[in-house]
């Protein structure tokens, strides 16, 4: 029986590539100092030799393991969390993978905090870096690793402007106040806002791009009501949607903090015969799949989640090499119009108005 092909060594590949062994290990390892042609060069022809790094032999030479981290809560209060999980955790491994490193998901059992397993991972040396998600006012995780001087980065940011930190992020504040510019521009005036009870600052973002933008319209005939719900307790959300479309004086459109509260606030609208969108205008934030199936069609913006992640990967990665400090990235969601939108009850589209069925992108993304 023919025995498996030998791998090729990284001398090898250097000899193969006319290039010096630094120079194509740092290619592997996404070093923003090797060009991106030579990076995706050097790929090529390692994917052609069949060449594999010698994680092991990397390891007890730069002391890194060579794995990057994402502490994953599955359940919270026995239900399961996000449905966005799957493109954020496909995208994130898609941009540790282009920069030479893998992904470790550390599931939190139920008993255990996600302290407790980020404690171990920075104690163990599992991971040489972190990813953290679901940013709180007052995040204690970032405080342990900016005490242990461990790399990390954030999905999100807090409130407090004076922390350093790396982080990504996509623009709530401004898709909302877009989301309101439309509505308004559709003779809306009667706004109801579905948000969560989680301190997360993504809610606060979101929440203050709404009330920013009535307050700069500056119109008296606008009103808002807010009802905060428990993020996971399907019971509690459809008690309070339903309480907000059943009272006498509900609004004519409601903008939901996540697609998932969105679609919670389509399935009681239908079982209270309200027609959407002629007598309520929806819409959420996220661009879930189900979004597009969900009759009439979810307008919402899309939070580009999988490019979100492959930033987070390759800034982490930058930090851990040493080949930058401290990275603020910026994405701006852009608009997925479908047809939960459209006129306010007894009006019709003003001139210039957008509703009906489209796709407005915006792929703006702002660095510092």
């Amino acid at each position: 029986m023919q025995g498996l092909s030998r791998k090729s060594t990284l001398k090898e590949l250097a000899a193969e590539l006319s290039l010096s062994v630094t120079t194509v290990s740092r290619a592997l390892g996404g070093h923003s100092d090797v060009a991106e042609i030579t990076r995706e060069r050097v790929r090529q022809v390692a994917d052609r030799l069949g060449y594999v790094p010698n994680t092991a032999g990397k390891a007890l030479v730069t002391g890194k393991s060579g794995f990057v981290a994402l502490p994953l809560p599955l359940w919270a209060d026995g239900r399961p969390l996000d449905p966005f999980l799957g493109e954020f955790v496909g995208g994130l491994g898609e941009g540790l993978v282009d920069r030479g490193r893998d992904l470790i998901l550390a599931t939190v059992p139920r008993k255990r905090t996600e302290m407790d397993v980020i404690r171990h991972i920075v104690e163990s040396g599992r991971a040489d870096g972190l990813v953290l998600m679901r940013i709180t006012e007052e995040d204690e995780r970032m405080h342990f690793l900016a005490e242990r001087g461990f790399p990390f980065v954030a999905h999100g940011r807090v409130l407090d402007t004076h922390r350093r930190y790396s982080w990504v992020d996509t623009d709530g504040a401004r898709a909302f106040c877009e989301a309101f510019e439309l509505l308004h521009g559709l003779g809306h005036r009667a706004f109801g806002l579905v948000s969560i009870t989680d301190p997360t600052t993504f809610r606060l973002v979101r929440e203050s791009g709404l009330e920013d933008a009535i307050g700069a319209r500056g119109d008296a005939d606008v009103t808002l009501v807010i009802t905060h719900v428990e993020r996971f307790d399907v019971d509690d959300r459809t008690r309070a949607i339903r309480a907000m479309l059943d009272d006498d004086a509900r609004p004519s459109a409601v903008l939901a903090l996540t697609d998932e509260l969105a679609l919670a606030v389509l399935d009681v609208a239908a079982s209270l015969g309200l027609a959407v969108p002629g007598d309520l205008s929806v819409v959420g934030f996220d661009d879930l799949p189900a979004a597009a199936w969900a009759p009439p069609g979810l307008t919402t913006f899309d939070q580009r989640t999988r490019e979100t992640a492959i930033e987070l990967a390759h800034t982490l990665v930058e930090i851990i090499d040493g080949d930058t400090a401290e990275q603020h990235r910026l994405l701006c969601p852009h608009l997925v119009a479908r047809g939960s939108h459209g006129p306010a009850p007894g009006t019709s589209a003003p001139r210039g108005a957008r509703s009906g069925h489209h796709t407005r992108k915006n792929p703006t993304q702002e660095r510092s």
